[in-house]
């Protein structure tokens, strides 16, 4: 009764993971499209004029050109050039020079990827790769899983922790401690209604990631959806604990967006691998359950693999659930 009094924030609730997920499925993107690319060549020949047909048929690059030498620099300083591949021969052999701007590292490290398979497949034997999982390389292969672990901590602890505090600060807590209602009816009848709208929000974010973001479906999806169940009750769990902590609506935001936010943004593998991080770092986000989910989305909903696969990553998750709920039923006392 309370959620459906409070329409703003549930319409708010329910439009925020279509937003995230639109977001980071089309908008926020860490491929590279368009690189414009010159080249400088010494004298041509027959590997040279192949590898800028190879160029100019290529989308991933614009083509600008051949140009002088000593015009690389102006061009590059101008941005009217993102890269540079300057060709000379050398003994009756062709070596190759890439100068690329590197103000933006990611596009110049992917540029340089790029410019090095299209010289290398023109000026040798040509090489077959495959790519498994994600053919396309699409971003939002990777995010998906990523924004489900953000959504749900997002919606279900914080907005579990608020709802909490709030009774607390209004003093209408104490009548409800007061009267014959026992104290796990009292966390049941908080946690159920977010748990429901937890469910709501999941179907949305698979129907979004399976049609619009076009995730390939599979019958993993049965396993995606029970452990997305388990991380939303460990989620409804850490929400609960943080409300035998704080006194304030304020304080529970701050210490829910402190705990949870920045870790999972920065230290969960949503955006940064965890394997690139320093090894105290790899050991903290060892405590964040977001870590866990997300790894085991990837392998579930983009890998498509079975369940046993992830069984570390379940078996982490159920425990850091039994925790948490443990500690927090204890907290949550007539005194509290």
């Amino acid at each position: 009764m309370h959620l459906l009094r409070d329409f703003r924030t549930v319409t708010v609730v329910l439009i925020m993971p279509v937003v995230l997920l639109l977001l980071f499925g089309f908008a926020i993107s860490t491929e590279v499209n368009d690189v414009k690319v010159a080249v400088v060549a010494d004298r041509h020949t027959d590997d040279t004029k192949r590898v800028v047909d190879r160029l100019r048929a290529n989308p991933y690059f614009t083509f600008e050109g051949i140009v002088a030498y000593d015009d690389v620099e102006n061009l590059l300083r101008k941005g009217e050039v993102d890269a540079v591949v300057v060709f000379r021969s050398e003994g009756g052999a062709l070596k190759h020079q890439i100068i690329v701007d590197a103000s933006n590292t990611n596009m110049a490290q992917t540029a340089t990827a790029y410019l090095e398979s299209v010289i290398g497949n023109a000026a040798a034997i040509p090489v077959v790769s495959g790519t498994l999982y994600n053919p396309r390389l699409r971003s939002a292969y990777n995010f998906v899983p990523g924004i489900m672990g953000m959504i749900f901590i997002l919606i279900c602890a914080m907005m579990t922790s608020v709802s909490i505090v709030s009774e607390k600060e209004t003093g209408t807590m104490n009548l409800l401690l007061v009267s014959p209602v026992r104290p796990r009816t009292i966390i049941l009848g908080k946690l159920v209604p977010y748990f429901l709208l937890s469910c709501i929000i999941l179907t949305l974010t698979l129907v979004l990631s399976y049609t619009v973001l076009g995730i390939p479906f599979s019958f993993s999806v049965v396993h995606v959806i029970w452990v997305s169940l388990l991380y939303v009750i460990l989620a409804l769990a850490l929400g609960l604990f943080i409300s035998t902590i704080a006194s304030t609506q304020v304080s529970a935001l701050l210490v829910s967006g402190m705990m949870f936010m920045i870790p999972v943004v920065l230290l969960s593998g949503m955006i940064f691998p965890v394997e690139n991080m320093p090894l105290v770092l790899r050991w903290f986000s060892c405590v964040i359950p977001a870590r866990w989910y997300i790894s085991a989305m990837r392998v579930l909903m983009i890998q498509q693999l079975s369940v046993e696969y992830v069984l570390t990553e379940v078996a982490v998750l159920s425990g850091m659930t039994l925790v948490v709920l443990v500690l927090a039923v204890k907290k949550f006392n007539v005194k509290k």
